[in-house]
């Protein structure tokens, strides 16, 4: 481990009812990036990413965040969930649901005042529902879902944002709206680590892309790492991803 990286992930195991689900995973982040998580249907995706927030408990191996275990690091994390783990029926506004992104600098105390709610509709304005904010959250579309809770990271003010598939479900505005306020973030110099499953976008949305199927299969910048061989290595060489991917690589081609 480095004292001075974003992210230490030392040979960390999970398992659900004795059954490992990520099997010594070692992955170091140290520098800023927009980073994909990538791999098929119960490889770990999610699990890697709530082992790193605390979320699940880990069998073997430390996490370190900043240099630092992950208590004194909560401040500067901003997480958004998968929109099938929320209760969109609660009976909260939008602007309610951003507010929560600052109960972290508040404490248990203080209740938000007039600079927090000057702080949510201005994180309204970013993702483009502003004029939402009185709504009840369970009335919005997927994609303003997403950008709600995209809108509540934001108010928190973070330096690492992790993302579990954002852009699932979505539609194609609230796709690019996403794209674009997650490439705001790595200009300002923050980190996202978004939970991706879509190949023929990920050579364009990311820089990096870690590649997982239980265990750790690559790592690295996205032109190295996203290849034929780790990906037949990560998935089982199922032909369908591999057209996925040359569909992938003639779309970079392709951009300016």
């Amino acid at each position: 481990m480095t004292d001075d990286s974003i992210l230490d992930v030392h040979d960390v195991t999970v398992a659900y009812h004795r059954k490992p689900v990520l099997w010594d995973i070692d992955w170091t982040l140290r520098e800023p990036a927009m980073v994909g998580i990538m791999g098929p249907n119960g490889a770990g995706k999610s699990t890697l990413m709530k082992a790193i927030l605390g979320l699940v408990p880990i069998v073997h191996g430390s996490i370190r965040i900043f240099g630092q275990p992950l208590g004194p690091m909560r401040r500067r994390i901003g997480y958004v969930p998968q929109r099938e783990s929320v209760d969109w029926d609660f009976p909260v506004s939008v602007l309610d649901v951003v507010l929560m992104g600052t109960y972290g600098k508040l404490g248990w105390i203080r209740r938000p005042g007039r600079a927090e709610k000057e702080t949510a509709r201005a994180c309204l304005e970013q993702v483009g529902l502003a004029d939402l904010a009185e709504r009840q959250i369970g009335q919005l579309s997927g994609g303003q879902q997403q950008r709600t809770f995209l809108a509540r990271a934001l108010a928190q003010e973070a330096d690492l944002y992790f993302l579990d598939e954002p852009f699932a479900g979505v539609d194609a505005a609230s796709e690019r709206a996403i794209l674009g306020l997650l490439q705001k973030l790595r200009g300002d110099g923050k980190t996202t680590i978004v939970v991706h499953h879509d190949l023929r976008t990920a050579p364009s949305y990311f820089e990096q892309v870690l590649l997982l199927n239980v265990r750790l299969v690559a790592s690295g910048p996205t032109e190295a790492t996203f290849v034929e061989e780790n990906l037949r290595r990560t998935y089982g060489g199922r032909l369908a991803i591999l057209d996925q991917l040359g569909q992938a690589i003639e779309a970079q081609e392709r951009l300016p």
